[in-house]
């Protein structure tokens, strides 16, 4: 079964370029992933600072080989000093249809 979930994170002031290009870099690592079914990143309309990242996965175990890359730790620790609460808010989802 597919695991899907959402990411959320807030650039600090100032912050915002160096976020998105974290974020673009880390996107064509991750839909290089053999596992990964959809990566996207996505700003609000009308709050550009919040980031929106939908992602799934072929099932669990691709998920947690994603969990386990290089890139991903890079990445986290990259956003520590650039995004509110120093990591970003995932939510998991179920598919319901």
């Amino acid at each position: 079964m597919t695991k899907s979930l959402y990411a959320t994170m807030k650039a600090l002031p100032g912050h915002r370029e160096k976020v998105a290009s974290l974020l673009t870099a880390l996107a064509e690592n991750v839909r290089a992933e053999p596992g990964c079914v959809r990566f996207v990143v996505y700003t609000l309309e009308h709050e550009p600072d919040l980031f929106h990242v939908e992602e799934s996965y072929r099932d669990e175990a691709a998920f947690k080989a994603h969990m386990g890359t290089e890139h991903g730790r890079v990445f986290n620790k990259a956003i520590e000093t650039l995004v509110e609460g120093g990591a970003s808010k995932v939510v998991f989802l179920k598919e319901v249809a």
